[in-house]
């Protein structure tokens, strides 16, 4: 038998009598109500749980066929509203570009030595920007970045001669998106403690792009099935189309 939380008990209680598929709106209330459901306890040590803001997460199910290039879904989004969060950025420049991506927020810049940095285990980064002049040297860290999906990538906007103007979107909180094998694309959209209408807006937004992106070869329904949901929460699905 399967054991479960008392939260989780608590939020099945309200997801019960819930329709298949809801509105976003109705999912983002939702997801407000099971976030705010809290269980006093605390800690073997008897210190108290720490209440903290969860992060909203979207999670489109698409009809295409991973195994097939033509039919990849990848690239970038600046959320309206933003996530929450701001995301560490180095960039792979010449010295003379350095300090104006490190007064653009990059916490790391430059050329060989940062290339020699990062092969050397340094991972202490959520996001990595090149100039197209480094790809000569930063395609070396292809099997060091590419598992953690850092790897700069033209298609994500993450190559581009354009270097400070891309850390800086980065670094407020621009979003790479990539599906994954099973067809799915993640992405978080806000936190639990936004109004619900920036997290509408910022949901409508990722929905809008991966319609306007939508691989020619991909064939019948597109969207296919979508979920919200907070860290620590049941998911609800959406009705988007």
């Amino acid at each position: 038998m399967t054991l479960r939380s008392v939260r989780y008990r608590k939020q099945s209680e309200i997801a019960s009598g819930v329709s298949e598929t809801v509105s976003i709106e109705e999912g983002i209330e939702l997801v407000k109500k099971f976030a705010a459901v809290s269980v006093d306890r605390t800690y073997k040590n008897g210190k108290k749980r720490n209440a903290f803001d969860q992060t909203v997460e979207l999670v489109l199910h698409l009809g295409i066929d991973p195994k097939h290039a033509d039919q990849m879904v990848r690239g970038a989004i600046s959320l309206p509203k933003g996530t929450g969060r701001t995301q560490r950025v180095i960039a792979f420049c010449d010295d003379s570009m350095a300090e104006a991506a490190k007064a653009a927020g990059a916490i790391e810049a430059g050329g060989a030595d940062l290339v020699k940095k990062v092969s050397g285990g340094w991972m202490d980064f959520d996001v990595a920007v090149a100039h197209p002049q480094m790809m000569g040297q930063v395609g070396k860290l292809g099997r060091v970045l590419g598992p953690q999906g850092k790897m700069p990538s033209p298609k994500a906007g993450t190559v581009t001669p354009e270097v400070e103007t891309a850390v800086r979107e980065y670094s407020a909180g621009k979003l790479e998106y990539r599906n994954d094998n099973g067809g799915n694309v993640h992405l978080p959209v806000g936190k639990v403690g936004f109004a619900s209408a920036d997290l509408l807006e910022n949901i409508d937004a990722v929905v809008s792009l991966l319609k306007k992106v939508r691989p020619a070869a991909a064939k019948g329904h597109y969207i296919k099935r979508a979920c919200l949901s907070g860290t620590c929460t049941p998911s609800v699905s959406l009705s988007v189309e």
